[in-house]
């Protein structure tokens, strides 16, 4: 454990940027869902209420993105560059477990 913690130490831009992508992930998800449940909707008034939160979802989105955007962890323009900074991301993973 205390080599784990010994590593864990000076990371805390990875650890902004996992938690960074996991909000993004989630608010993709959230996109989704909103947009599913729209499509089952029958009353008027319910979908109403579910295309609002499917709007704030998508802006909040936006703002995830381009956050990491700005911060240099995510690049959904250049997939070769989005590569390499996952790349990264998982070889510090495996050296935190070692």
């Amino acid at each position: 454990m205390g080599n784990l913690l010994q590593n864990m130490a000076g990371m805390g831009d990875m650890t902004e940027q996992v938690i960074a992508t996991d909000f993004l992930i989630s608010a993709k998800a959230g996109v989704r869902n909103y947009a599913v449940a729209i499509s089952e909707t029958a009353t008027p008034e319910v979908r109403e209420v579910l295309r609002r939160h499917l709007d704030i979802a998508i802006k909040t989105h936006e703002r995830i993105a381009a956050y990491m955007t700005k911060k240099g962890y995510y690049h959904p323009q250049n997939p070769q560059e989005q590569i390499k900074v996952d790349m990264q991301a998982a070889d510090t993973v495996l050296n935190i477990q070692q």
